[in-house]
């Protein structure tokens, strides 16, 4: 099992507006890719020097190709509606783990 992690930094201004957004509709279309079993969005708890809210979104996939086909086929679609949106009042990085046990 793999995570595709997605670390975002937010300017407090637009947090509520993301946060729902990211709820009701970026969420569910990650997961209707098909691509991930499951998406657990956390609040960072560590302030920035850089201000803003500090969330991570972690998707859960079965395998490494899966998260290259979502790579081909889809990354680029839903990264520009965060763009669209939010440009400029945001930061993000995105980093992938390999599970190696669960306890």
């Amino acid at each position: 099992m793999y995570i595709y992690n997605v670390t975002m930094n937010i300017e407090e201004s637009i947090q509520g507006q993301w946060l729902s957004w990211m709820k009701e509709v970026h969420i569910p279309e990650m997961l209707e890719t098909g691509k991930f079993t499951k998406a657990i969005m956390s609040q960072v708890l560590v302030e920035e020097e850089m201000g803003g809210v500090t969330y991570s979104i972690q998707y859960t996939t079965d395998s490494k190709e899966t998260l290259q086909k979502y790579y081909t086929e889809d990354a680029e679609r839903l990264r520009k509606k965060v763009m669209e949106l939010f440009a400029g009042k945001f930061v993000a990085f995105r980093t992938e783990l390999a599970i190696i046990s669960e306890h």
